[in-house]
């Protein structure tokens, strides 16, 4: 069920003041949970897009201002045509949908990954809701849209060499700043938190360079059973991390 949590403020056993500050999520599970109840693939993916949209709300009611989800991969595309043509109208009818709401919400829209290789009227749609919500400032949802991060990293590459082979850079010139520069996902903060869903415990090239120093945190739970609940016991699990970026543990610095 969605929403099953009616906390809309932050629960008690939470600090304001260690959630993360941007969540990244793998939704996987949709197939299984349609499966299970005898639904045909497309009834997890439309109740899936209901717990997204759920869960960027929770988001901006518990005060954590960005999120990014994982929503077609490069490698998706050699899923069944039926659901992949399914999976792209439904993209494009969500855009259409809830873009005023989303205004109203103050959510700014962003996408990462290769765009070009999707319709036209997609694009458009992106485009639109790109432009429109750029200057709001609530909650920050990134779609990722057909996106490999091996792909995106051999684009880096690729640009960074053109521009040394051009004379337009010094190899010394090359550090981890300019490669995040080159990333889809320049001027964006890296995520503090990715949560899989459905018991899969891998990464499935998504954001191999950002999630360096990302806490993990896998369920079991299938991704359109992910409701607040749900966000509430993997933000627990974060706020127990030490996190120290290659430092000592905190408890043996005294």
């Amino acid at each position: 069920m969605i929403e099953t949590y009616s906390l809309a403020q932050l629960p008690a056993d939470l600090s304001p003041h260690t959630l993360p500050k941007h969540i990244a999520v793998i939704m996987d599970g949709n197939g299984r949970w349609a499966k299970s109840r005898g639904f045909p693939r497309i009834a997890g993916h439309r109740q899936g897009a209901k717990t997204l949209k759920a869960l960027l709300r929770c988001c901006k009611d518990w005060g954590i201002p960005a999120l990014t989800a994982y929503a077609f991969s490069t490698e998706n595309w050699q899923r069944p045509l039926q659901e992949v043509e399914f999976l792209m109208r439904l993209f494009e009818r969500l855009l259409q949908r809830e873009l005023d709401e989303m205004i109203r919400e103050g959510v700014k829209i962003s996408f990462v990954g290769n765009l070009s290789a999707l319709s036209e009227s997609l694009q458009h749609q992106i485009e639109r809701a790109v432009n429109t919500t750029a200057h709001n400032q609530a909650v920050h949802l990134t779609i990722a849209m057909n996106y490999g991060s091996r792909a995106e990293l051999t684009q880096v590459c690729r640009r960074i060499a053109e521009q040394v082979q051009q004379g337009q850079l010094q190899v010394q010139a090359v550090n981890e700043a300019l490669i995040e520069e080159h990333l889809y996902t320049a001027g964006s903060p890296d995520p503090d938190l990715l949560i899989r869903t459905s018991g899969e415990q891998r990464v499935s090239n998504y954001l191999l360079w950002q999630l360096a120093y990302t806490e993990l945190y896998f369920t079991d739970t299938l991704w359109p059973d992910f409701d607040r609940a749900a966000l509430h016991q993997a933000l627990i699990y974060f706020q127990g991390r030490d996190r120290r970026f290659g430092k000592i543990p905190s408890s043996l610095s005294a």
